[in-house]
């Protein structure tokens, strides 16, 4: 594969369009990545993957909890999640949008 390019403003339409919270734009064995979404006051219904996980804030106020840890999450933010470890966003101040980044491809591996 030769590189790619994608445009947040395209993504975000795209994944309205699904009517999503997740759309996967980038496919690899090594790695998958996807622009996730998550309304003011939404729920994140997300269970623990069996892939590493890199989420970059890109705009949002929330928490995040990661095993026993607790951290505020706010635009800029990076946050690194084990494989296996139980982890969601809550308190959802502001809509959160995130590039998530799995490490291999997300359910390239069996829980």
């Amino acid at each position: 594969m030769n590189g790619s390019h994608h445009g947040l403003e395209k993504l975000e339409t795209e994944r309205l369009q699904t009517e999503k919270l997740y759309l996967e734009f980038l496919r690899q064995p090594s790695m998958s990545a996807g622009l996730y979404v998550l309304p003011k006051g939404g729920t994140d219904p997300q269970q623990p993957h069996s892939e590493d996980e890199i989420y970059v804030v890109l705009s949002g106020r929330a928490r995040i909890q990661v095993g026993e840890n607790d951290f505020p999450v706010n635009a800029g933010d990076t946050i690194f999640v084990p494989a296996l470890l139980e982890h969601r966003f809550h308190s959802i101040e502001e809509e959160l949008r995130v590039i998530v980044v799995f490490a291999p491809a997300e359910y390239s591996r069996k829980l």
